[in-house]
């Protein structure tokens, strides 16, 4: 990113062009206005003290005060004009806006000393209800008698209450609004592919709306239908969750009128344009039910959507090819591409669930002719905007930014059986990785009422039920799974460009245009602006790419299972919060079978764990491989696909990797059984994984884990090094096979050994000294790693192949890569990289059992002596960098401030911003639960 491009457009409040800009041009009446404002968006007018604890009376909790959870920066998303100006000129912070923040940074610190009785320092006490004491305040929302909300002093969290099913649900979308109105709007306006006419035109908000749009570009009527169909393929249940959306629905627009007539609508609005800080003039729309199905498009695209990148595969092999020829550089891109490597660490022990094994005989492959792909442009008719040369690259970049450091953030989970623990209750300390974002993506909540028992963690407007979270006696989580449900098909064109073949008729492709135009406003300090962005469908899906094949012209369209069925999963969320359906692990996995993106779900009970791996996986026809494209011809389409609903035969739940009461499960994200194809790259021995794992299984071995133990076997995974932890004991192996005679090379190493016996941690010399012990030995790492890989694998490789292989899986992640794909500042880190790559061509050198070994050798070409040589000088290279080499500023850090670039930041996507913490690669929610009984 550049430095001097905001993040996004509410990010410019940051800039002198934006805030301080805005200061010195906003008038001295509208700030008194705004400043004057008598309300927080989280106590409405119709607030009261009185009573609280009587309004909200516990329902049945099996925890045992041994529940307990944490979402940073805080519950309060929402924040008056008078608040947004308050925080950016003296970084004041609304209440409840990061009282999270410290707690849950200070673990990374705060762990070796961790007890039971001290981890509420760390996280929140998640018991349902809220002792009278702790009551701040009571709203029954819009006067209603059947559902109270209740917040609480140290959070402000709501614990809603309702007698009536759609009064809870009421209140649920009321608390919503209260806690992430601002947020919800932008959001549901990114699933249209319409922020830019809501928030301005700033690249980021360009590049958001067109990164979601291309692959979910539905109409209003495809978004209603969704929410149909998906109601009416579950009877009952799907009445009651078409019900359940309109009362939740009813409240958020409550909300937004009592805090419009109250003028504590968040000061966002304002500032883009919205509303007049003087007369008040203009609209906050309501929502409708459709938003819900947008919003969902943009989360699932975000975590639970694996696959998709067969072209870039495609390219990758052609390379390989042209390099070594067709069968040897077949075997060299299998090498890399590690379908199922015997060393990665898995969820699953037991069993073997296999899913799209490489053919031997591949059947209707669509390898693109070398040169001739191009990708579809998605922009028309731009005119006007941000520096319009080169908004189109502003606007990637700076979505990238954002979106990916949601998209690769990484959850984890950490899950032992009462077997294993000191008090023979399972105990979890689990959460998902959503990225560090201001507001949070996620938002805290308790709803009780008829058919719904649980607390926990949802999505900012998906709320009617709680997503991650616990229940009375259960617990449950998820992170990102992964595995492929997106295929590429080749369509062959006829008669123009936008014609195409389809089971042998000539079709028209569906146009589709999304036409946007935006004004300049506060927030934003671009131009007006405007452009269209347009789509061509097929039944195969969106065109992605253009191309050749054998030199026929083909659209390379991409074909996904929850296309069209982005609501689908409503199902399964209504099941995990419905205390009368989940009784058990069995029925846990059952209600998680209803969910259609890709997630590994699991489960603790005061007795049982349990593990289900989640999606619509849809059954190829034979002999395809799903790691290329493939010809749009009814042989190689899916198994019973249905195009017009885009509905096909899955496999069905058994052949799903799940698993009941194992000794202990782990995720972060790895593969997930034996033989278990997915699609990230990236699944070899050397893996995130493999730091939970290790730890782990270290416990259980000793056996009486207890809940400290485990949350501090979680944090110290995430305080790691995974190259320093895993790889660079055998590179200094390498080295150590002769004396190393330069004096750069030597101390170099002296310092690399004595990091690796201390640990091989990322942390403080002590709590908020802002300096990393073994500061040295991090700086070379951080510079020898892209050094090392780039010289011991390009020679082999060709430039050309190193590079498209490179465009695969990216060679380094580290806390500080800014370059790598999760960007700066985000937290997550370690996930995509050439760890495993290394390693097993450096114990291959080493002489070094290998199980899945490379095709080829690389470092030295397999001469111990000359890969020594290799790692060595590029070892030299890397000592000889200084800190502001490794670590350029940006707009947050100077140049060489180590910790400063490793550093947590939370990405404005509203006007509030918080301060830098210390890097730890956590999940952003995350409990830590274990149950002393059962009903």
């Amino acid at each position: 990113m550049s430095r001097r491009t905001p993040r996004n457009a509410l990010d410019r409040l940051r800039t002198p062009r934006g805030f301080h800009g805005f200061l010195k041009t906003a008038s001295v009446c509208a700030l008194i206005a705004g400043l004057l404002s008598p309300f927080s968006p989280a106590v409405a007018a119709d607030a009261t003290t009185a009573d609280g604890a009587a309004a909200h009376q516990a329902a049945e909790d099996h925890c045992g005060g041994r529940c307990s959870d944490v979402l940073p920066p805080g519950q309060n998303g929402n924040a008056t004009l008078a608040q947004i100006l308050l925080n950016q000129a003296f970084g004041t912070q609304p209440a409840h806006a990061d009282d999270q923040l410290g707690p849950y940074a200070n673990l990374a610190s705060g762990y070796p000393a961790l007890t039971d009785d001290k981890i509420n320092t760390f996280f929140n006490d998640a018991s349902f209800g809220v002792p009278a004491d702790q009551v701040a305040s009571t709203v029954r929302p819009a006067g209603r008698d059947d559902v109270t909300i209740v917040r609480d002093k140290k959070t402000g969290v709501p614990h809603i209450t309702g007698t009536t099913r759609y009064g809870t649900e009421f209140g649920a979308g009321y608390a919503a609004a209260q806690d992430r109105l601002w947020l919800m709007d932008l959001f549901r306006h990114v699933g249209r592919g319409q922020l830019t006419p809501f928030a301005g035109g700033a690249p980021a908000n360009q590049g958001l709306e067109q990164q979601f749009w291309r692959s979910a570009p539905y109409t209003e009527a495809e978004l209603q239908t969704q929410m149909e169909n998906a109601a009416a393929a579950a009877g009952e249940r799907g009445e009651q969750a078409l019900a359940d959306v309109d009362a939740y629905v009813a409240g958020i627009n409550a909300y937004i009128d009592a805090s419009d007539k109250g003028r504590y609508f968040p000061g966002e609005y304002v500032l883009t344009g919205h509303k007049d800080a003087i007369t008040n003039a203009g609209t906050i729309e309501h929502f409708k039910p459709t938003d819900l199905v947008a919003l969902a498009s943009v989360i699932g695209s975000l975590f639970g959507s694996g696959g998709g990148g067969e072209v870039a595969n495609a390219l990758s092999l052609l390379a390989a090819q042209e390099k070594y020829g067709v069968a040897e550089g077949t075997k060299v891109w299998e090498s890399f591409r590690q379908r199922n490597d015997p060393e990665a660490v898995l969820t699953v022990h037991d069993g073997s669930f296999p899913y799209l094994p490489r053919p031997e005989d591949p059947q209707g492959r669509a390898l693109p002719d070398a040169g001739s792909v191009e990708q579809e442009p998605l922009v028309h008719d731009r005119t006007g905007g941000a520096a319009t040369a080169n908004a189109t690259g502003a606007s990637a970049t700076a979505a990238r930014t954002t979106v990916t450091s949601a998209r690769r953030g990484m959850s984890n989970a950490l899950v032992v059986s009462g077997e294993h623990t000191e008090s023979g209750h399972p105990i979890a300390v689990f959460g998902p990785q959503t990225g560090y974002f201001a507001p949070q993506l996620l938002m805290l909540q308790e709803i009780q009422g008829p058919g719904l028992s649980a607390r926990g963690a949802s999505f900012a407007g998906l709320s009617m039920y709680v997503e991650l979270g616990r229940g009375q006696d259960y617990a449950w989580s998820a992170t990102t799974s992964g595995q492929d449900i997106i295929d590429t098909y080749a369509v062959e064109l006829c008669q123009d460009d936008h014609h195409y073949l389809y089971r042998g008729t000539c079709t028209p492709m569906e146009k589709v245009e999304r036409k946007n135009a935006w004004k300049p406003t506060v927030a934003d300090g671009t131009a007006a602006g405007s452009y269209t962005m347009r789509v061509w469908r097929t039944k195969y899906g969106p065109v992605e790419y253009r191309a050749t094949v054998g030199g026929k012209k083909v659209a390379y369209t991409t074909l996904r299972s929850s296309f069209l069925h982005e609501a689908d999963s409503i199902i399964g969320f209504q099941m995990l919060n419905d205390p009368d359906y989940l009784t058990g692990p069995q029925r846990f996995q059952s209600a998680v079978q209803h969910i259609n993106f890709t997630f590994n779900w699991f489960y603790a009970d005061s007795e049982h764990t349990a593990y289900y791996n989640s999606g619509d996986n849809p059954v190829r026809a034979g002999g395809v491989d799903a790691e290329f494209p493939v010809w749009a011809r009814p042989a190689h389409e899916w198994q019973d696909w249905d195009p017009a609903a885009n509905t096909a035969r899955y496999t069905p739940a058994s052949a799903h990797p799940g698993s009941l009461d194992q000794d202990y499960y782990i995720s972060w994200n790895n593969k997930q059984a034996k033989d278990y194809t997915t699609a990230p790259w990236g699944n070899g021995p050397v893996h995130r994984g493999n730091l939970l794992d290790d730890r782990v299984r270290k416990l259980v071995a000793d056996g009486g884990v207890t809940r400290a133990a485990l949350v501090k076997a979680m944090t110290e995974a995430g305080l790691a090094d995974l190259r320093a932890e895993d790889v660079l004991p055998d590179l200094l192996k390498v080295i150590g096979d002769a004396p190393v005679t330069d004096p750069v090379a030597a101390a170099a190493v002296d310092r690399l050994e004595e990091w690796v016996a201390a640990g091989s941690l990322r942390t403080e010399t002590s709590r908020g000294s802002k300096k990393y012990a073994h500061a040295d030995a991090i700086r070379i790492l951080d510079a020898w790693w892209p050094l090392l890989v780039k010289a011991e694998f390009e020679p082999g490789l060709g430039s050309d192949l190193y590079t498209a292989l490179t465009r695969n899986l990216p060679v380094d992640e580290s806390p500080s890569a800014a370059h790598g794909p999760t960007g700066a500042h985000a937290g997550s880190a370690f996930q995509y990289g050439w760890w495993s790559y290394v390693d097993k061509d450096i114990r291959a050198v080493l002489g070094e059992p290998v199980r899945g070994p490379l095709a080829r050798a690389y470092c030295g070409d397999g001469d111990l002596a000359a890969c020594r040589d290799t790692l060595v000088s590029t070892l030299k290279e890397a000592a000889g960098r200084t800190a502001a080499q490794v670590y350029p500023g940006d707009d947050n850090c100077a140049a060489g401030d180590q910790w400063c670039v490793d550093s947590v930041i939370h990405r404005t996507l509203g006007g509030i911003k918080h301060g830098a913490t210390s890097w730890q690669n956590r999940p952003t929610y995350q409990q830590v639960v274990e149950f002393t009984s059962h009903r």
